[in-house]
């Protein structure tokens, strides 16, 4: 009896250092847990650390900028690493995983009944900003589902580096409906961030408000997010529904959560559950198996279902339900290839791949060790020092804020 009340004093001691040591290994964040994500040690919740460890070695070696990773797997957080002196309190741009958040608020919406993915855009714009009849004329077959499955059929002209669409339009919503049909609706898949405006707008004329007001007050809010910034409003003081959303990685966190627990944040229903199946469904007018409403299908994952947002130079929000975990990345890494082939869409797939999924199937199932917590917590603090080296050029926006 002595030894097994012994050997229970000991195991409980363990449990609480190995709590202890994981919130102490976050060199930039707060020593309380985040609302909703409470931190633990990756072996606590049956994972190994040590594919972990050797991942981050890899991306520290290599002078990977690699700003953020974050891994959350059973509502834990068993991973947060930050670079170059970086905190939890930092947001970052997400290039186009904004769309997914555009999409995740049409959701909210749609679950009021004020939109749909079957009502066609013309009307919506046509209520809101009838000075664009002759522009809208040609559009009258598209509905917001092809936009947000990128199935649209519009042609958008990209001018490299100084597009008007971006930073330089006075009105953003005029660039877009330059656009003209090539093809019918559903016929076509193509990326263009013509779209996004286009449904932002739709958002905009059906919620009477700016996308991002109304996407502060639905879903920034339940998900208890800080430090948020929707930046490049154009003239008329319009953010893009595609590009120019900061979060701070725990929040990309949170949206992953949500998407991952349908919808649901701690209890609370704030995206409908069935938007959440279907927009990471490939959908009726899909013309992408790997793409449903601006959420990407098995673009990373091939060997069980996973589905999430990527933006460009390598901002991530991971969902893997048959784990019921979510991974998060943000860092600027190289770009060149394409669409599906980017080098840094291929950098995150092999650390998913090669490290985040071999740690969560480990078998036997790896047991708390104050040895293992302790070296995972000595590789994040070298990594809080460590710089990486940019893949590619620095835009204006690209520097984390606090």
């Amino acid at each position: 009896m002595k030894h097994l009340i012994l050997r229970a004093v000991s195991m409980g001691a363990v449990l609480a250092l190995s709590t202890f040591v994981a919130q102490a290994a976050q060199p930039g964040s707060s020593s309380s847990a985040e609302p909703g994500i409470e931190p633990a040690s990756p072996e606590s919740v049956g994972v190994d650390s040590a594919p972990l460890l050797r991942m981050s070695e890899w991306l520290r070696k290599d002078k990977l900028d690699v700003r953020s990773l974050l891994i959350v797997k059973d509502g834990k957080l068993i991973l947060e690493r930050y670079a170059d002196g970086l905190t939890r309190e930092h947001n970052y741009e997400l290039y186009s995983v904004t769309k997914t958040i555009t999409a995740l608020t049409f959701g909210v919406l749609a679950g009021e009944g004020r939109i749909a993915t079957t009502d066609r855009v013309a009307p919506h714009l046509s209520k809101t900003h009838p000075e664009f009849r002759d522009a809208i004329a040609n559009k009258k077959d598209i509905e917001l589902g092809h936009l947000m499955s990128m199935s649209s059929g519009l042609l958008y002209k990209q001018v490299e580096g100084s597009d008007p669409l971006y930073f330089q339009a006075p009105d953003r919503l005029k660039v877009a409906l330059s656009t003209v049909p090539r093809v019918p609706p559903a016929t076509l898949f193509e990326y263009t961030d013509a779209n996004p405006v286009l449904v932002g707008a739709a958002i905009a004329s059906a919620a009477g408000q700016r996308e991002d007001v109304y996407a502060e007050e639905r879903l920034f809010k339940p998900l208890g997010m800080r430090n948020v910034q929707w930046t490049g409003a154009d003239q008329t003081g319009t953010v893009s529904g595609g590009w120019g959303l900061r979060l701070r990685a725990v929040d990309m966190a949170k949206v992953g959560m949500l998407m991952l627990d349908g919808g649901r944040w701690q209890g609370r229903q704030v995206v409908p559950t069935d938007w959440v199946r279907r927009m990471s469904t490939p959908s009726s007018q899909a013309t992408a198996q790997d793409y449903g409403y601006y959420c990407w299908i098995n673009h990373i994952v091939e060997s069980e279902p996973e589905f999430g947002a990527m933006g460009f130079k390598g901002q991530f929000i991971t969902v893997l339900p048959k784990e019921h975990a979510v991974v998060v990345m943000t860092g600027i890494l190289a770009t060149d290839g394409g669409l599906r082939t980017g080098t840094y869409l291929n950098q995150y797939r092999r650390m998913v791949n090669d490290y985040i999924l071999p740690a969560m199937k480990t078998l036997p199932r790896p047991v708390v060790s104050e040895a293992a917590s302790e070296a995972l917590r000595r590789e994040i603090e070298l990594s809080a020092r460590t710089a990486g080296i940019p893949g590619t050029d620095l835009a204006f926006n690209d520097a984390p804020q606090k």
